[in-house]
């Protein structure tokens, strides 16, 4: 069973010690604080209740950590979600989010034990950086009704529809939601970049530093609207009293007609989750290289927890979870060491809902959106646009794409139009680097006066579907006597390109032409055993090295 499954938790307890359960049990805390509004903010901004994201932050934290493969990932509701859940509650409403939240579970499960969890590295940064930015772009404009303050009870889910509905109601915008929202995020930008370099040169503000941004934002702007009597919208007057009690299972209504029409959302909470867990689950490797705990990540194993929350956190009122960047760096830089900060921080938002869940309700939504805001712009890479003239086209049109159709259509349908395109730009590449090299008389003396009746060629490269017209080439134009190949320098051959040598050969052997292969090697000769090249060729006719092909094609 461990062999498959095995929690990063039990190997991290070996030798813990108390100094290090006071480390987590800071760091831990620390980062409940930081998860608080944060959660909050992103299910109210996926179209859900804030407890739903409370449900998730506790439940999915506390099993990612005690399950997975991370030694410091904190796990929980993530701004990359938001677009994606709004969606599909737009589209097929709660009860079937919870079905497809679950599905991703399985799909992430599913993974996990199929050892897939390398293969996320295969997906090309430019598609990463597009849908990211496209992402942060989609959460900022959404936010916009409640930084604004406007009276829209629905917002559509579309790019343009948000424009629309927000184009029509902006002379209903309110001053003092703008004003609250405007000061929250110059708070949250002087938090996070003046006052670590004040820090610096005044040592008594270093304490301060040490406050998130996001919970000074949450408390000032709710003690100021109550102070100030300012006329904006809070959590209590739109959704109600947070519950602070736990939440309950809850089974929704299923059908399979249902669940076929829910396996691309499905499939792109996975696949979005995968991503987002293991690019963080990296980060944070990087973070711990240098300290004593630096070993690595299992992404297999960390797709498995992931997969695991998913599949439970829905059934109580939770949405999807993955891997989070920012309450993760928080961990770290605060001393957690081990899974168990992880579970403290889930821990520690459930003992605050559970005694503070009424004082939530005064929280303003201006001041939400404010920090989602922010989290949107630290989220999106937008020094990438700025330095895309220094790559190739094919680079700035795959992260271009990925990016405007994110926006304008679908995360979906951006996710598989850069795929397409990164493949194609890769297959392209290959084959560029894959070239035949006709072997002329000045190489070898002996050659002359046969050039018509011996051709020679070299092979380099890889001989993939992408490049079988290499050996097209030569079958059209066969000599009268002899075909010399060396495939020395052939480091990879796909099934295309072993037919494409077996038409070869056949060609050969129907015109009587002797075909010579000087050379195979590794996974060349081992694709030459399995696709029944060998057979189709006499033992005489494979040799090790150029010179003595053609030797033999040349009868000496």
């Amino acid at each position: 069973m461990f062999r498959f499954f095995r929690p990063h938790v039990v190997d991290s307890l070996k030798g813990y010690t108390r100094q290090r359960f006071y480390q987590d049990v800071g760091a831990g805390i620390t980062v409940g604080v930081v998860a608080l509004p944060l959660a909050m903010a992103f299910a109210i901004a996926s179209g859900l209740k804030p407890e739903a994201g409370l449900f998730t932050a506790i439940i999915a934290g506390f099993l990612i950590s005690a399950l997975g493969g991370s030694r410091v990932q904190i796990g929980g509701p993530a701004g990359a979600f938001i677009v994606i859940v709004y969606g599909i509650l737009e589209r097929y409403g709660l009860a079937n989010l919870i079905i497809a939240t679950a599905m991703s579970g399985v799909i992430l499960l599913c993974m996990g034990f199929l050892r897939l969890g390398t293969l996320i590295r295969f997906i090309p940064v430019a598609v990463v950086i597009g849908f990211t930015n496209g992402i942060a772009v989609l959460i900022m404009v959404s936010q916009l009704k409640d930084f604004l303050g406007l009276p829209i009870h629905t917002m559509p889910a579309d790019f343009f529809g948000i424009l629309r509905t927000l184009s029509a109601s902006l002379s209903n915008y309110n001053g003092e939601a703008l004003g609250l929202a405007l000061v929250c995020l110059a708070v949250l930008a002087f938090w996070q970049l003046a006052l670590p370099r004040m820090a610096g040169d005044m040592p008594s503000t270093k304490n301060f530093a040490t406050i998130p941004g996001s919970i000074v934002v949450l408390v000032g702007a709710t003690i100021a609207a109550q102070m100030m009597g300012l006329e904006v919208e809070t959590i209590a007057s739109r959704f109600g009293n947070i519950p602070s009690d736990l939440p309950a299972f809850a089974w929704p209504e299923f059908s399979w007609n249902t669940a076929k029409f829910l396996l691309i959302p499905a499939t792109t909470l996975a696949l979005l989750g995968s991503i987002e867990s293991l690019l963080c689950a990296r980060i944070a490797d990087q973070m711990m290289a240098d300290g004593p705990y630096g070993d690595r990540h299992d992404a297999n194993q960390e797709l498995m927890a992931q997969g695991i929350a998913n599949i439970i956190t829905p059934f109580f009122g939770g949405m999807p979870s993955t891997g989070t960047i920012a309450r993760t760096v928080t961990n770290v830089k605060n001393g957690g060491n081990s899974p168990v900060a992880g579970m403290v921080h889930a821990v520690t938002l459930l003992v605050v809902m559970l005694v503070a869940a009424p004082l939530a309700g005064d929280v303003p939504l201006a001041a939400l959106s404010a920090i989602l805001m922010f989290v949107a712009w630290n989220m999106g890479e937008w020094h990438e646009f700025v330095h895309l003239r220094q790559f190739r086209l094919p680079y700035r049109a795959t992260l271009l794409s990925v990016f405007l159709l994110t926006v304008i259509v679908d995360l979906t349908v951006a996710v598989e139009v850069g795929l397409v395109a990164a493949c194609l730009t890769f297959v392209y590449r290959i084959s560029s680097l894959s070239r035949a090299e006709h072997v002329q008389a000045d190489s070898f003396p002996e050659l002359a006066g046969h050039e018509t009746a011996v051709h020679v060629h070299r092979l380099y490269g890889a001989l993939f579907f992408g490049a079988v017209k290499l050996v097209e080439a030569i079958e059209e134009s066969l000599p009268a006597q002899a075909v010399v190949l060396d495939l020395k320098n052939l480091i990879y051959v796909d099934s295309s390109g072993a037919d494409a040598l077996l038409a070869l050969a056949r060609s050969c052997k129907k015109k009587n032409v002797r075909l010579i292969v000087c050379g195979l090697g590794h996974q060349p000769l081992d694709m030459a055993q399995r696709s029944g090249l060998l057979h189709a060729l006499p033992d005489t006719n494979l040799v090790t090295d150029l010179s003595h092909g053609l030797a033999l094609a040349l009868g000496r």
